[in-house]
Parts: C-alpha cells; sequence; structure tokens
C-alpha cells in the first residue's frame, strides 16, 4: 500500500522536516512525508514538485483537521506573558502570529493537482466531501489515532491505514475525541489493541528510534512504523542548532507533554519557559491559538540569542537518535529491524 520498499514511514514534522529531509528518506526506501499545516497550497505545491524532481517515490503530505475555535479573551494568557514581552521589548497589545489552518478547499484543490500516493490526517478527518475528493485524486488516507475508540472511528470512515500514536511520540498528539489525554495509552499497550479492533493495516508511531523498537512493533502486530525523532538527528532536517545540541546531551533524556507553544498537547524536550510558567498551564487559549501572542516573542528572544521560547518537539526516544543522513538513517532502520527479526525467525 505504502508503495515504499520498507514499511518506514518518516513522520511529518512542520518546522524540522521538508524536501531535503523527505528525499532522503524515500532514497533510502521509505515513504517522504511533507507537514502542511503551516504551508500555504502553493507553497505546498512548490515542495511536492521539487521533491518529485529529487527523489522518486512515494510522498505522505500531512495535514491538521482541527476546529479553530472562536477568538475568546486572551487576557489571562497574554498577562502570564506580560513579564517577557517587557524583557525582551515585545509590545504585547500588538503581539500576533500565524497559526494552523485546518484542512479546507483550497488544499483540497491543491492535493487534486499535485495527487500524492499518500495523504495523512491530525485530529480526526476532514468533512466527507474534502476527504471523498483527496479518494478522487488516487491518494490513500491515513489517520492517527491515540485511543481504540478513534481508530474503531476512523475505521468506520472507510480510510486505508491507521497510525497508532504512543504516549510516546514527540510533538502533537493527534487526539480528537473526548476522552482525557490521561488515558492515552504508551505503544506498547496501544499498538495490539488497534491491531485487535479494526480490519485496517496499522502503522505504529511512538518511542521508535532504531531496529529493536521496529521489530517490537512487528512482533505485535504492526504493518509499518512512522519514525519522526530519530530524523531530527540528520543533517537534513531544519531543527536549529540549540535543539541539534540538546538532542545530542542528556537534555533528550527528559521530555514533557506542553501547552504552551499551540494550546494543544505536545511533547517535547524542557525549554525555559516552562521551567519558568510549569509545561501545562490552563491560561493557555485552545489548541492553535495560543501560538499568535508566542510568536513574536519567540522572534524577539531569538535575536538576543534564546531560543527557548520556539518548541523543541521531541519523543521520549530521542536519546536513541543518530546524526546519518536520512538515506543513511532509514536503510540503518531497516537492514537493523530485519535482522533482528529474521534472527527471531
Amino acid at each position: 500500500m505504502l508503495g515504499s520498499r520498507h514499511p518506514i514511514l518518516l513522520a511529518p514534522m512542520a518546522g524540522a522536516g521538508a524536501v531535503d529531509l523527505a528525499a532522503g528518506a524515500i532514497a533510502g526506501g521509505g515513504v517522504g512525508s511533507l507537514p502542511c499545516a503551516l504551508l500555504a497550497p502553493e507553497e505546498m505545491r512548490s515542495q511536492v514538485a521539487a521533491l518529485r524532481a529529487r527523489a522518486p517515490g512515494p510522498i505522505n503530505l500531512n495535514f491538521f483537521c482541527h476546529d479553530v475555535p472562536a477568538g475568546g479573551d486572551e487576557s489571562a494568557w497574554r498577562s502570564l506573558l506580560a513579564p517577557f514581552y517587557e524583557r525582551f521589548g515585545v509590545e504585547a497589545a500588538g503581539a500576533a502570529g500565524p497559526v494552523r489552518r485546518p484542512f479546507g478547499s483550497e488544499m483540497c484543490a491543491a492535493v487534486e493537482a499535485v495527487r500524492p500516493e499518500l495523504v495523512s490526517f491530525h485530529f480526526g478527518l476532514p468533512e466527507t466531501a474534502l476527504l471523498d475528493r483527496v479518494r478522487a485524486a488516487g491518494s490513500k488516507v491515513i489517520a492517527t489515532a491515540t485511543t481504540i475508540e478513534e481508530a474503531r472511528w476512523l475505521a468506520e470512515r472507510g480510510i486505508d491505514a491507521i497510525v497508532a500514536q504512543g504516549w510516546e511520540a514527540g510533538g502533537h498528539s493527534g487526539r480528537f475525541l473526548d476522552s482525557g489525554p490521561d488515558e492515552q495509552m504508551g505503544l506498547f499497550a496501544l499498538l495490539p489493541q488497534i491491531v485487535d479492533a479494526v480490519p485496517l493495516p496499522v502503522i505504529a508511531a511512538g518511542g521508535i528510534a532504531d531496529g529493536r523498537g521496529i521489530a517490537a512493533a512487528m512482533m505485535l502486530g504492526a504493518a509499518a512504523v512512522q519514525i519522526g525523532t530519530a530524523y531530527l538527528h540528520c543533517p537534513e532536517s531544519l531543527i536549529g542548532p540549540a535543539h541539534r545540541a540538546a538532542l545530542a546531551s542528556a537534555t533528550a533524556e527528559r521530555t514533557v507533554f506542553t501547552n504552551l507553544f499551540s494550546g494543544g498537547l505536545a511533547r517535547g524536550l524542557w525549554t525555559p519557559p516552562m521551567e519558568e510558567l510549569g509545561p501545562i498551564r490552563s491560561e493557555a487559549p485552545p489548541f492553535p491559538l495560543a501560538t499568535a501572542a508566542l510568536s513574536p516573542l519567540a522572534a524577539a528572544a531569538a535575536r538576543r540569542g534564546e531560543t527557548g521560547f520556539r518548541p523543541m518537539w521531541a519523543g521520549q526516544a530521542a536519546r536513541l537518535g543518530r546524526p546519518l543522513p536520512a538515506r543513511a538513517l532509514t536503510e540503518l532502520l531497516a537492514a537493523d529491524a530485519l535482522a533482528r527479526i529474521g534472527a527471531r525467525g
């Protein structure tokens, strides 16, 4: 179904993954993913064209399907950030930045134009009319489930495969039904139960960074794996020097869920704002609205050499990563997993 030599999908990672990283994953025999939640349609089309020119192989385009809440009273959130605005010389009243947009008609038209092999969705699925258009374009549809209930919900809507996202995964949790975040399972509890619950291929995600993790996921019924944090170490990833240095240090052994950067729960490395404010604040507006007030602050802090106001997303297996080019990493992951599975077979 994936159309790749190896059952390995590069996880779509906004701010970290783009054409170079995806091209390396494809060249190594995996699926190259482009994160599109922060892209305009014309930017997405340009990246797909560049990727097609670089590496013939399967492309996955990833989109968010969240509901954008109506703008509410953000006074408590801005009051919480006020000392940081003052410290870095940001005008609090006018602070605003970009926010993630859900998959809509214009982006769907761009998908129809570029016809990717795979389209994946986070936070549920788009409305039926849009989903039908994606299918009509010839793309296989994948979506993320963080619970067995979500997996059943997705399967009932006729998608082609499910990403079982464990608690260990870096970046935003794809939770979209009403279960509490404290109910989300680790991958090795979640994966076999989703495999048993739905008649679809299941792709394992969360805490997989080497051949041992791939082999273990396959033993638990996964048809493929989605790997993100391990690829952050690659030279093709777009993360900054501070993030890269943190991944190579003992800091990578400590990750936490936080809502400070977007309003939604996402796993990343500890940064100075978490130390000062704590990782979870009730004052933060819901996803994705918290980003707007924080983005100008992050830019101002970066101009002074402080990078902690930008998220450093990472999963719990971050310490297992190796600084290899994406092609070499993909080939190594596949060979290591095959050797381990063969040894047990």
